[in-house]
C-alpha cells in the first residue's frame, strides 16, 4: 500500500493542530519526509517473524 504526500502533508497538519503544535512552513516538508520514511519502513517490522517464546527485554542496556 502506498500512501501520496498530500495525504501525509494532511497528516501532519491535522494532528499538529489537534497537538496544538506549530509546524514552520519551511519545516512541513522535512517532517512529511521523515513520516513517509517511517510509514515504508513499518512494514519490516511489523512482518518480522518472532516465536511465541520471544518477549521483550524488560530493561535496555547498550
Amino acid at each position: 500500500m502506498t500512501i501520496e504526500t498530500k495525504d501525509i502533508e494532511r497528516l501532519v497538519e491535522a494532528t499538529a493542530a489537534a497537538l496544538e503544535l506549530s509546524i514552520p512552513q519551511d519545516g512541513l516538508p522535512i517532517v512529511v519526509e521523515h513520516l513517509s520514511v517511517a510509514y515504508r519502513m513499518a512494514p519490516l517490522v511489523m512482518d518480522f517473524p518472532l516465536g511465541d517464546e520471544q518477549e521483550p527485554a524488560p530493561v535496555f542496556t547498550p
